[in-house]
């Protein structure tokens, strides 16, 4: 969608679709993902990388650096300390500052730890990251971390790789309406559908892997959720009429052809 651009911090960008570069069939397979989806910001895992051998094979290989920035995250983290350490760690190794924070409260359910999570985000902000959490869909903890300083919130439409699609509309409904900073829907999309009514909520990007990594044809699903994107902003910006129990006639009542009886 030309002229509708999505700015995170002082960067933008005309792709809504921000893809993961994990679980993919290889890395062939995951260049063409990306390149079909139109993405220009693609996540990886810091802990996924090794950084103490700079020479060793890496998922970074099979990633154009001059098409696609990159948004390094802190999957794998259950502390606030760890997560500062490897958004730390990201800047270093990779020059940027922008990250991901994920900092799980639960290895069942891979929900965040909202405790964790504040803090240090608070932290990365004093030191001059941008900051985009994964959060719960939960409005009051959106409203803290745009109040630290975070560029964006990135709540879960569901649980991680469960691709149930989106559980609670009526949350995000909400979180759009208090917030003013981007609010990027992160886990649960399992189909193109499904991001497609993210955006007509009013989400101003979506961030996902699984439902594309995973799927029997990750090139073709890649181009059905960028296209879905699009659709799903347009629909939101377009504005869907209002729901009604009743019927209303989509033609004129004038010019009725009465037929006088039975």
């Amino acid at each position: 969608m030309s002229g509708d651009p999505f700015l995170l911090g002082t960067r933008s960008y005309n792709s809504r679709l921000i893809l993961g570069t994990s679980r993919y069939p290889n890395p062939a397979i995951m260049a063409e993902s990306l390149r079909a989806g139109g993405a220009e910001l693609v996540t990886v895992s810091i802990r996924r990388l090794n950084l103490r051998d700079r020479n060793s094979p890496s998922i970074l290989d099979s990633i154009d650096r001059t098409r696609y920035d990159l948004l390094p995250n802190t999957a794998g983290c259950y502390t606030a300390k760890d997560a500062v350490l490897t958004a730390q760690l990201a800047r270093e190794a990779l020059g940027t500052d922008f990250i991901k924070v994920e900092v799980i409260g639960d290895e069942e359910t891979l929900f965040p730890d909202v405790e964790h999570l504040l803090k240090a985000c608070l932290e990365l902000v004093r030191d001059q990251f941008v900051v985009l959490p994964y959060c719960n869909d939960d409005p009051i903890t959106c409203m803290k971390l745009q109040d630290i300083g975070c560029a964006a919130v990135m709540p879960l439409a569901a649980p991680i790789g469960s691709g149930m699609g989106i559980r609670n509309p009526y949350n995000l409904q909400i979180i759009r309406e208090k917030i003013q900073i981007p609010m990027i829907i992160d886990a649960g999309i399992g189909t193109a559908s499904d991001a497609a009514r993210a955006m007509e909520l009013g989400a101003d990007a979506i961030l996902l892997n699984s439902a594309v990594a995973g799927a029997h044809d990750p090139v073709g699903m890649a181009s059905a959720m960028r296209m879905a994107v699009e659709a799903g902003r347009l629909a939101h910006h377009a504005g869907r009429i209002p729901t009604k129990l009743y019927a209303t006639a989509s033609s004129p009542v004038q010019g009725v052809i009465h037929t006088g009886g039975a």
